[in-house]
């Protein structure tokens, strides 16, 4: 995993675990890799995996089964796809609309794109 500069390396982590869920990798009640099995993989430091684990448990992503590790939630999905999406509105959609209005793209250019895209 290559990570950006722009952003924490914890969060980044927890993108990555909440991806491997909304693309059905990792389903509900299932076990997740060891805090150590993880930075192994992504050769990062065991604490800032577990910092990961505590920001999605704290978003209750996943949660922690005492001397079992951490699990997916039930409603996991659910709940990463709202997280994600007040994410999107809040940080990454005025910075769009902030690059439309200088480049002087209209929504209905957008909209054909989008369009184009989902077909």
């Amino acid at each position: 995993m290559e990570f950006r500069d722009n952003e924490a390396i914890y969060l980044q982590i927890a993108e990555h675990v909440s991806d491997n869920i909304l693309t059905g990798k990792w389903h509900a009640e299932q076990r997740l890799p060891s805090v150590r099995e993880l930075a192994i993989e992504l050769e990062v430091n065991p604490n800032t995996v577990m910092r990961s684990y505590e920001f999605l448990q704290k978003q209750e992503v996943i949660y922690n089964k005492r001397g079992l590790g951490f699990f997916v939630a039930p409603d996991a999905d659910k709940m990463v796809k709202a997280y994600k999406k007040e994410r999107f509105l809040k940080q990454e959609l005025p910075e769009v609309f902030r690059t439309m209005v200088l480049l002087g793209i209209k929504f209905e250019d957008i909209q054909k794109r989008y369009e184009q895209y989902t077909k």
